[in-house]
């Protein structure tokens, strides 16, 4: 591509009180370019981004060195009120998440149309108009409900879009699009994907995508930058970066992710990569053939007969009430053991369904035999004894945890409610043994959750879980909203638990990649029924449905 700078960052420093986040980078991104900048939390991508807009907290954060060329004016020596006319208006922010993005208490049409009358002449009616065009845009279903809609009434990718409607309302010359489809569906983020390039060659703009994904930046950014503790440890065009990367960071990125070809034993870590002990050992089809005969040659530990959830919701005094099956005729085993991976878009039903067999969430129809015995109809006192057998790992471990408790307090709660161990000490004891066993030390058995980055959060999530020693573990996206190398550490660390204690787990994700890596069984769900269930390895290499094919073709392969 032909260099022609619009955006140009020159030797740029960003430090946060004494300490220095950004270490004196540069780059430029071209007209009608898509950069995409790759790399973990941390790196630096978000803070650098943020300073482009000037939205760094102004109190606690200082550029110290640097400049940010925007056509030639230097963004870095901006007023507040010169920055406003330029936000939004020729440089525009996608954020990660819509839904704290969005003001809960306006329409979705009503948020576009304010960006419109602030940086434009149009009138309302115009500006309304023009909202509605851009909602059919951004392939929004049924626009002028959109408009009126707020936006805990549509769903996450429909959010999304309204968020991109928002941010090209006036046309920027540069539009930001920070880890834009991190939370969403693998079909949804494809189309996300898809329609962002689409407008790019539409509109002419120049877009910088950040992600920590490779994969999926290989696949619509022109050139990439790879970030790592806040400096760019190296860039160049997506094609060679992704085949040919020369720095070792780039390459623990792209093998971090588990492939969908092979089945490492354990998925090599950053960590790894630097300390030069990545393990190359595969797991074979002969292997996962004799493991398999061992697991089902037993009864099976769960059985989910014709399990069906129903919603009732009334729209009005004489109308009929209108029911939902959110679990619709659901029957399957599982096995001591294994690893069954429950995956399809959002709102098919997998976490209703994983709600149900743990009790949170009654099922309406159907039975749930646990070593035989039906748990639907257990009393209150029953279901409690239950809960040491059957645990859950969060998505947000933090949300889990209580802020003002001690982590080693956390861990040792559950085991005062069901009575485990005879003292105070011992429990104490049994604590810092699971605190060493997922990777933690006993010197954090003191600190609080907030002193923890998202990827201890989780091993403290799980770490409470397996105080109980559970037989069965429900794992619900627990995996979703970690960087790639904090990601394989934790599925390293659920299979090497597996090993150890012999847990059986439900295996709940979008991410389909690290689902294939995970399960024995796989199980698609859409809609609230069994869309099919088979191996694994069966369903990803020869899918019988074009649900199910559709979801495979939609995961990100890189170049």
């Amino acid at each position: 591509m032909q260099e022609n700078p619009i955006l140009e960052i020159k030797n740029l420093s960003i430090s946060f009180g004494k300490n220095e986040v950004i270490h004196n980078i540069s780059y430029h991104l071209n007209q009608n370019e898509i950069l995409g900048i790759v790399g973990e939390s941390g790196s630096g991508k978000s803070v650098s981004s943020l300073a482009i807009l000037g939205l760094l907290p102004k109190k606690v954060s200082k550029i110290t060195s640097g400049s940010i060329l925007y056509k030639n004016q230097d963004l870095t020596h901006l007023s507040s009120k010169k920055f406003q006319t330029i936000r939004g208006h020729k440089i525009a922010m996608i954020f990660q998440e819509p839904m704290s993005s969005l003001n809960p208490s306006m329409t979705c049409g009503k948020q576009v149309q304010e960006i419109l009358l602030q940086h434009t002449a149009l009138t309302k009616p115009l500006a309304k108009e023009e909202t509605l065009l851009l909602f059919e845009k951004v392939k929004l279903p049924t626009p002028e409900r959109i408009f009126n809609a707020y936006p805990h009434e549509i769903s996450g990718g429909q959010k999304q879009r309204v968020m991109i409607a928002m941010a090209i309302a006036c046309k920027p010359d540069i539009l930001i699009a920070d880890e834009p489809t991190t939370a969403l569906d693998v079909t949804v983020q494809k189309d996300i994907i898809k329609l962002l390039k689409t407008l790019q060659t539409e509109t002419k703009m120049s877009v910088i995508f950040i992600t920590h994904d490779l994969s999926l930046i290989s696949e619509i950014a022109h050139r990439i930058l790879v970030m790592y503790k806040g400096d760019i440890v190296e860039q160049g065009d997506a094609n060679t970066l992704f085949n040919k990367p020369q720095h070792i960071y780039t390459k623990a990125l792209i093998n971090a992710r588990p492939s969908l070809h092979t089945r490492l034993q354990v998925l090599p870590t950053i960590n790894d990569y630097l300390n030069k002990t990545t393990k190359t050992d595969i797991i074979t089809s002969e292997d996962r053939a004799k493991k398999h005969q061992l697991i089902y040659s037993k009864s099976p530990l769960l059985e989910v007969i014709n399990v069906e959830k129903a919603y009732i919701s009334k729209s009005g005094w004489f109308k009929k009430p209108d029911v939902f099956k959110a679990v619709d005729n659901v029957s399957f085993k599982l096995y001591e053991g294994e690893t069954l991976g429950l995956v399809g878009e959002s709102g098919c039903g997998k976490s209703t369904l994983g709600n149900a067999i743990l009790q949170l969430d009654k099922a309406t129809a159907g039975q749930i035999l646990y070593k035989g015995v039906d748990i639907t109809i257990l009393s209150n006192s029953e279901i409690k004894k239950l809960r040491k057998d059957i645990q859950i790992i969060f998505q947000d471990p933090y949300s889990s945890l209580n802020p003002r408790i001690p982590v080693g307090e956390a861990i040792m709660e559950p085991m005062k409610v069901h009575n485990l161990y005879r003292s105070e000490a011992e429990r104490k004891e049994k604590t810092i043994d699971i605190l060493n066993k997922v990777g933690l030390s006993e010197a954090y058995f003191n600190r609080y959750p907030h002193e923890f980055s998202g990827g201890q959060r989780q091993r403290i999530g799980i770490a409470r879980t397996i105080a109980l020693q559970p037989k069965l573990i429900v794992c619900d996206e627990s995996v979703s909203a970690l960087d790639i190398s904090v990601q394989a550490q934790v599925l390293n660390l659920l299979n090497d638990l597996k090993e150890t204690f012999g847990f059986t787990y439900i295996f709940i994700s979008h991410d389909l990649a690290v689902v294939k890596y995970m399960s024995d069984q796989l199980l698609v769900m859409n809609k609230g029924k069994i869309e099919e269930l088979d191996n694994a390895d069966v369903i990803y290499s020869t899918p019988k449905t074009a649900y199910t094919k559709k979801l495979i073709d939609a995961i990100p392969k890189g170049l």
